[in-house]
């Protein structure tokens, strides 16, 4: 590589969606580097007004007047092709030298892995092979992991397979949500590809091809998940807690009322006389404490619906939850 390309800005494509990716996107606009063309999925309605949003990196975008295009598909062969098609030719058009995928949420095809000279580098929010998939965040909290962190990766034609770039970690705290995690992920995200792009300039990029062993799967978060089963071990439903915040969200149910927890802890049930999973065992400013299958579970922090999350004390003034009472799963 001539000395001059090796100090010279990258001409840097980008396909990201949410908050997670637009942090990475600013990194790079921050660093220098010539973004020539961004890729985000279309916008999406959302609120109770059901209104079109611009997703967060479509705003940065916006703003640092960058070339943007939202196709709903890169699937030459799919189901929308002239999308796929007009892709391909801003994607051919702006002769990138690398293209950045982070979040972005639709499947690169084979020609778009090709394109650049450089490749693919995806920034993904796990220590690979641990929680390949979509979310890895979530998934890391759930099963009560002690960090996770960022993986710049070379990508291939597999989910999350391709070889580790870059790696950084970070410790899962007792009390972080996927809300807290994201943010220092996304930071650190940023500033790992920021690294990778300096070292891609120069060459000095040196893949590690994944281990077989410990490959877990991230799946998608479904909704039925959020519901919690008093009968599960109560430190399991203190992470589940912990892991849907802010979405979507663990749920209960307390006669016709389906109500939110977003802070929990687990205890020891032997304070109170044994009784049944979903028993309320007591209810005051300090938390619901509600049995389990194993220990109790201590809600902290509660929304009815249509309400605010509220501390224990608020909710309780308004919701008056007595010892003795039976929830059941949301």
């Amino acid at each position: 590589m001539p000395a001059s390309s090796a100090t010279q800005p990258l001409r840097v494509a980008f396909a990201g969606t949410p908050e997670f990716a637009a942090v990475a996107l600013q990194a790079i606009l921050h660093a220098g580097h010539q973004v020539v063309l961004v890729l985000c999925q279309p916008d999406r309605p959302a609120g109770r007004g059901m209104k079109l949003h611009a997703a967060p990196v479509k705003q940065v975008a916006l703003d640092a007047g960058l070339t943007l295009a939202q196709p709903l598909s890169l699937r030459l062969d799919g189901k929308y092709p002239d999308d796929a098609r007009a892709a391909q030719a801003a994607l051919t058009a702006a002769a990138p030298d690398v293209l950045v995928v982070a979040a972005y949420g639709l499947i690169l095809p084979a020609w778009t892995l090709a394109l650049p000279r450089l490749g693919c580098l995806n920034i993904h929010a796990s220590l690979l092979p641990r929680w390949r998939g979509a979310a890895p965040i979530h998934r890391a909290i759930e099963a009560g992991d002690s960090q996770t962190g960022i993986t710049i990766m070379q990508m291939d034609a597999g989910l999350d397979t391709g070889d580790m770039l870059l790696i950084g970690r970070q410790p899962i705290h007792a009390d972080d949500s996927t809300a807290s995690l994201h943010d220092r992920l996304a930071r650190q995200g940023g500033e790992l590809i920021v690294d990778a792009l300096r070292l891609a300039r120069a060459g000095q990029l040196a893949p590690t091809v994944q281990p077989e062993a410990g490959v877990c799967y991230a799946h998608k978060i479904a909704k039925s998940e959020s519901a919690l089963d008093w009968q599960q071990p109560a430190d399991l439903l203190a992470r589940r807690v912990r892991a849907f915040d802010p979405a979507p969200g663990a749920s209960f149910q307390r006669g016709d009322m389906v109500c939110k927890a977003w802070a929990a802890r687990s205890v020891d049930a032997a304070t109170w006389p044994a009784a049944e999973p979903g028993t309320v065992l007591a209810a005051g400013p300090a938390g619901v404490v509600v049995a389990c299958g194993s220990g109790a579970l201590q809600v902290t922090e509660l929304q009815r619906p249509g309400g605010k999350r509220l501390g224990a004390r608020e909710f309780l003034a308004g919701c008056a939850i007595a010892p003795g009472e039976c929830l059941l799963a949301g």
